[in-house]
Parts: C-alpha cells; sequence; structure tokens
C-alpha cells in the first residue's frame, strides 16, 4: 500500500513535491472510495488518484520518479560497477543542475510502515535512509550518508537491523543502493522492503505495457477462464463466451506470446513445435451467440482483453498500479468501470490501489471520486512543475469539478492563443 512519494529535483520537478495517498476528513464515498490500512492510530488511505494537467506539465514526471526509485531499488546492486546512476535534475535552472534528486516512498508492508529514500548526484548515492515503524515513533533501521571532507560514507545502523551489517556496507558501491546490495548478499530483514517493490509497485509509464501474456496464461488453468469472463462480463461488453484454440506453427525456438491480429503465438522451450492461439469471443445478440475473432472486436474491447490478466492480478495481490494515460484507447466508460472497480470492496479485498494520469475531464465526478483523489501538475514561469491537490481551492461536496476545471478554475490547464478569424 503506497501512503507517500516525495520527489525533488527530478526532471521537471525543482522543489520537494508530495503526493499522498492519505484520506482527508471528507464524508463521501468512506466506505468505497477508501480503507483502513490496519495500522493503530493511522489515517484511511485512498484506493486510487488521479493526476490532471496539460501535456508537458510534469504528469508523466511524477509517475516516473516512482519507476525510477523502483529500478535502482531492483537493479543498482547489478549494473556494471563504472555505470554512474542515471540523473535527471532540473536543468533550467544553474542552481539545481550538479544538486542532488531526492526521493522518499512511504508504504506499508506486512502490516509495518516504512519510509525509503535516497539522494544522488551524477556521480554516486550520496544519502540513503530507511525508516520502520512497528510503533508510532518508528526507528531508523539504517542511514547512510557521504562526507566530503572524508570523501566517505558516514553509516549508522540500528541494533534491530541484524547480519552482517559490515559486510553488506563495505560491498555497496558508490553509484549503488545499500538496500540492493543487502539483499543481493541474502538480507532476510530487509527483504520485504525490496519485495514491495518487486512484487507489489507495477508501473506503466512510456512505451511499457500491462503484461498481456497473464490473460492467456489464465487459460492454462482449470479456473482461469471462470476468472476471465466474469471481469469481461462486468465492463458490459456483450460477451458471453471466450475461446482459444492452438493450431501448430512451424518451429521456432524459446517461449513468447506475440499478438498478431486475432491470434497469439505461443512457443514453449523444449517443444518443437508452438502453437498459434486463434481467440474468439462470443456475443450474445437476442437467442443466439455471434463469435467474432478478436481481431474484429474494437480496440478497446481487444485492449481490455488483452490486459485482463494484468488487472486481475492487480486485484489478486493488492498491487499498486501506477499507469500514464489510463484511457488510452479504452472508452470513457470502460475506464470509469476499472476506476470503480477498485472502489469495490467485493472486488478489490486486498486493497489495491490505482494512481493515474489522464485528460480525461469526464472523471471528474463527485460521483466517482472523491475531492482528496484529485490532483494538479503545471509549470510556472520558470518551467518547473508544482504538483498540488484540488483540496486547496476547498470544493464543496456538491461542485460540477469538471466545468470548474475547464474554466479554468483549478489551474492546470494548457495556454492556447485565440485563433485569429
Amino acid at each position: 500500500m503506497l501512503i507517500e512519494l516525495q520527489v525533488c529535483n527530478f526532471r521537471s520537478f525543482r522543489e520537494n513535491q508530495i503526493f499522498s495517498m492519505v484520506a482527508g476528513a471528507y464524508p463521501e464515498h468512506l466506505g468505497t472510495n477508501t480503507f483502513d490500512p490496519g495500522l493503530p492510530g493511522f489515517n484511511r488511505l485512498l484506493r486510487s488518484g488521479a493526476v490532471y494537467g496539460s501535456n508537458a506539465a510534469g504528469k508523466t514526471n511524477l509517475l516516473r520518479a516512482l519507476q525510477f526509485i523502483q529500478s535502482l531499488v531492483l537493479n543498482s546492486a547489478s549494473s556494471t560497477p563504472a555505470t554512474a546512476p542515471p540523473y535527471t535534475p532540473f536543468k533550467f535552472s544553474k542552481a539545481t543542475r550538479r544538486k542532488p534528486s531526492r526521493f522518499q516512498v512511504t508504504f506499508i508492508q506486512h502490516g509495518v510502515r516504512y519510509e525509503y529514500g535516497f539522494a544522488m548526484d551524477a556521480v554516486r548515492i550520496r544519502e540513503e535512509w530507511l525508516m520502520e515503524y512497528v510503533n508510532p515513533r518508528g526507528r531508523a533501521i539504517f542511514t547512510r550518508m557521504f562526507d566530503d571532507k572524508k570523501h566517505d560514507y558516514t553509516w549508522k545502523f540500528s541494533t534491530f537491523l541484524k547480519g552482517q551489517r559490515s559486510v553488506w556496507s563495505a560491498a555497496t558501491r558508490p553509484n549503488a543502493l545499500f538496500l540492493s546490495t543487502a539483499i543481493q548478499l541474502n538480507s532476510k530483514q530487509l527483504l520485504p522492503v525490496f519485495e514491495w517493490f518487486q512484487k507489489r509497485l507495477v508501473v506503466i509509464v512510456g512505451p511499457q505495457t500491462l503484461n498481456q501474456t497473464l490473460t492467456f496464461q489464465l487459460f492454462e488453468r482449470p479456473e482461469g477462464k471462470g476468472e476471465l469472463l466474469p471481469f469481461l462480463r462486468e465492463a458490459d461488453l456483450g460477451i458471453t463466451d471466450v475461446q482459444i484454440e492452438r493450431e501448430a506453427m512451424p518451429t521456432s525456438p524459446g517461449r513468447m506470446l506475440v499478438m498478431d491480429g486475432s491470434s497469439i503465438i505461443e512457443q514453449r522451450p523444449g517443444v518443437p513445435v508452438p502453437n498459434l492461439l486463434k481467440v474468439t469471443l462470443s456475443h450474445g445478440v437476442g437467442k443466439e451467440d455471434v463469435a467474432l475473432d478478436l481481431s474484429e472486436e474494437s480496440a478497446g474491447t481487444q485492449e481490455l482483453f488483452k490486459n485482463a490478466g494484468a488487472w486481475l492480478n492487480v486485484f489478486k495481490n493488492g498491487e499498486v498500479l501506477v499507469i500514464d494515460e489510463i484511457d488510452k484507447s479504452l472508452h470513457p466508460l470502460l475506464t470509469r468501470f476499472l476506476i470503480q472497480r477498485f472502489h469495490s470492496s467485493k472486488l478489490n479485498p486486498h486493497n489495491a490501489q490505482l494512481i493515474f494520469s489522464t485528460h480525461n475531464t469526464y472523471l471528474l465526478d463527485q460521483d466517482l471520486l472523491r475531492r482528496d483523489q484529485i490532483w494538479f501538475v503545471e509549470k510556472d514561469s520558470s518551467g518547473a512543475s508544482r504538483l498540488y491537490p484540488l483540496t486547496d481551492f476547498k470544493p464543496r461536496n456538491d461542485e460540477v469539478l469538471e466545468r470548474g476545471y475547464l474554466r479554468g478554475r483549478y489551474g492546470a490547464l494548457p495556454v492556447l492563443d485565440e485563433i485569429a478569424k
């Protein structure tokens, strides 16, 4: 469960920006759009958060920050020793071009709240820290800080951190994270923190897509089809059945699933003849069912079908899904359907969370989202992005948010020159 993200001096973000999934003191949709994280004395958390703003305002950069943190946690210990970590500070100011970028993520894993963060420049990780809150006060599990005078790191470890701490710190390269190195050297105590980034966080930004193989892997399990069909029916696509036929193809090494119109090429290691998976969707029309190849379906239906396994996986595992431009190739009603699924305690029993960017003002609806679930990003005259919540404007609980946004009440709109008549 994600609680908060902080990012400073990263891409278009110059000053420290805070994105929070902590629910405010608002009564609307309390039992659906929020949930109790199970921490004594801690506020409820939001099941979803929407980020609005004009093109190039910085929406994607906010999501990229989480993607960047995840990548460094998972890969920095195994990267080439001479490779410096990718460093992309705010470049429109001389004061920030050489200053460290700073990141911090606050999250819950296995009932424990953690604050993990680091600061880095073009050469090294300059700071790294981990706080663990097994009680309200919390404790620093480790801190690492580069001392420019000594040209070395100062380390501090809690007595609660067990294992070969001196071995792990000595093995940590300047361009790698201690968390990643300690995991590589078999730290069991830090494994829950690492696994949150590895198994609980899914970030889809840029050319990345959801894992489409998960949909077809459903058909490898006897109960898989029974999981997929209700999901498609809930979306009101008129689908009554799904059939996948396997046909032999010419030999090819390895295993992969490649979309090709209505077919998927399935290749398995050790199996000389791969399969051509033919997908057919049946639709109820009157008293009969009409079968259509996947290629005959609309782009939105194809998109939802191919990603259905990944969506179901998010709910099954209670993942945090971060997705840029969620409504790409999807009808607004399908986008709304997916968001509403996160807001259902029955359909989302493990409290999966959704964080998304969008231009779709149709979703600015208080019947769908609480006031504290909506965020905006806009750039100032210096090119720096600023993140702020809708609640800064103290909107009424019956305010028409879409109209207010399009009229410029909340900012974060593109500035367009009037077309000469």
